[in-house]
């Protein structure tokens, strides 16, 4: 997701993810870089502190199964169950963006503790929580190659594991199960709809459920832009970053649809395992389908998996958060001490700053712990949902600077499709989406739901306006319509173009078989 760092208006989309990697990484061009070697010298002294670039130490194997591992998580295994600085757009967008991964490092802290508690409960949930929240923390303290082969090893676990399921389920479903052949019976009783929600009326009720389910589903594909948030440290994003976005939609159809379609078909909408209460992943519903089949041992190999999976989802909020951080602080956004880096390249002050979010966690140590988990659901989910609109609405900002000014959409790197019609379907769909998905709160109105629906929204639109007068002062220039949206003819869209297409990508064939293996995956 590249606006992170971008322009509101002048901002890229999927076409210029591979510019992203110029802006956040801009080898030598940065002048207040200072060439350091300990953070002694910078205690000890009136100089600048240290500023070093990221690394860029993500080889194509890495990025393309980050790619995929960022669809498969939490949301899929449980919830199923310096331009930048003349827009405050760009500006509240990326603080948003960087928001929405910070809660969701507290999202899956709250979570891990409950999924070890369907072996054991004698170790106290907040001891989990504090476990696994030094652990992740100090982990992204390493250098980014060190993420980057955990996380590739993490995803492939993912996607063995998605596919076994997709083998079992299919076997099940002909029969294998104690339930004998289960073909479509659930989705003729008790009925592929349920009762609805909130209301009586049956139909209005069913409406309400599935409009209710969009914001889960909505959380569960996040991630998806992963592989923009790696580029700036991608050995070589002009390749291997376009190859791994065209493999998205594969992967959603694969990954998720088939998996649906086999929970559909395996457990019913009424099971009240789906509702337990307890054990946190005891009402996942592929834990429940292979408890209606009488398959033993698999739920709790099953249940490892869903741990490994969001420990790497939590690592993997630090690190997206830290970026983007890092980001907003290069552009001048935010706080100049949010780019300091190790001699290693690991902007650690960001790391430190990302993850303390992950204290929220310890929410789920109440006695309401599913209710802590849907809480930090709805605020994340909804700040992604944000942070997607504005990327739909500056790719077609994008695609009208390329209009005006002749330039063919097939010169560039990458060129994404269905544009811009799929551009304005999402922009549509998401802006409606991020307001109406607070509705429950309006039925038993509360301030504390209300609150947690929209919390998103304010913070952004908060955001935005603070960001307005700070860049463009109280006078009449802050009340003109050009210092809220950029005019096209003014867009900057060639910032750091040149500098990437000076690069020379240095990329070493493959040496053996092995090699040759992934080259070719990824």
């Amino acid at each position: 997701m590249s606006d992170s760092d971008k322009v509101g208006s002048s901002t890229t989309g999927d076409e210029q993810l591979t510019q992203y990697s110029s802006r956040l990484n801009n080898n030598e061009k940065k002048a207040d870089y200072v060439n350091a070697d300990t953070f002694d010298d910078e205690k000890s002294s009136n100089v600048e502190p240290e500023y070093v670039e990221v690394k860029r130490s993500l080889n194509a194997r890495m990025i393309s199964m980050i790619a995929i591992g960022g669809t498969i998580g939490t949301g899929l295994f449980i919830s199923t169950g310096g331009t930048l600085a003349d827009a405050a757009l760009g500006a509240a967008n990326g603080w948003n963006y960087w928001f929405s991964w910070a809660i969701t490092f507290a999202l899956e802290l709250s979570v891990v503790g409950q999924v070890i508690q369907l072996w054991t409960d004698a170790v106290p949930l907040a001891a989990w929580i504090t476990i696994f929240f030094v652990i992740l923390t100090v982990f992204n303290l390493f250098p980014v190659k060190y993420y980057g082969e955990v996380e590739f090893w993490i995803a492939f676990l993912k996607v063995i594991a998605v596919v076994g399921w997709l083998l079992y389920a299919f076997i099940i479903v002909c029969g294998a199960g104690k339930t004998g052949p289960v073909g479509f019976r659930y989705w003729r009783n008790p009925g592929p709809w349920g009762p609805g929600i909130l209301v009586e009326n049956v139909n209005t009720g069913r409406f309400l459920g599935w409009l209710a389910s969009l914001i889960n589903a909505a959380f569960t594909f996040q991630g998806t832009e992963l592989v923009g948030i790696s580029a700036g440290e991608s050995a070589n994003p002009r390749k291997t970053v376009p190859s791994a976005i065209r493999k998205v939609l594969f992967r959603i159809l694969v990954f998720y649809v088939l998996c649906m379609l086999f929970i559909g078909l395996l457990v019913p909408y009424d099971d009240p395992k789906l509702a337990a209460n307890g054990y946190y992943t005891a009402s996942s519903p592929f834990i429940v389908a292979m408890q209606n089949a009488g398959t033993k041992i698999l739920p709790d190999i099953f249940n490892a998996v869903v741990l490994v999976t969001i420990i790497s989802a939590g690592n993997s909020n630090i690190y997206c958060g830290s970026r983007i951080l890092y980001g907003l602080a290069e552009a001048g956004v935010a706080p100049k001490f949010f780019k300091r880096t190790t001699k290693h390249g690991v902007p650690y002050v960001a790391v430190l700053f990302t993850a303390s979010f992950g204290s929220l966690g310890y929410l789920a140590c109440s006695d309401q712990g599913n209710n802590a988990f849907n809480w930090l659901l709805n605020i994340t989910a909804t700040s992604g949902l944000i942070a997607w609109g504005w990327i739909s609405f500056t790719h077609i900002r994008f695609m009208q600077i390329l209009k005006q000014r002749g330039i063919e959409r097939d010169s560039l790197p990458f060129k994404a499709k269905f544009m811009p019609y799929g551009a304005y379907y999402a922009a549509i769909a998401i802006f409606i989406l991020v307001f109406v998905q607070g509705f429950q709160a309006f039925f038993g109105f509360t301030a504390t739901a209300f609150f947690t629906a929209y919390v998103s929204i304010i913070l952004f639109v908060v955001c935005w306006i603070v960001f307005h007068f700070y860049f463009n002062g109280f006078g009449a220039k802050a009340w003109k319509w050009s210092s809220v949206f950029i005019p096209i003819e003014e867009c900057d869209i060639d910032s750091g173009v040149r500098e990437i297409d000076d690069l020379v990508w240095e990329e070493e064939p493959p040496k053996n078989i092995w090699e040759k293996f992934w080259n070719w995956v990824a």
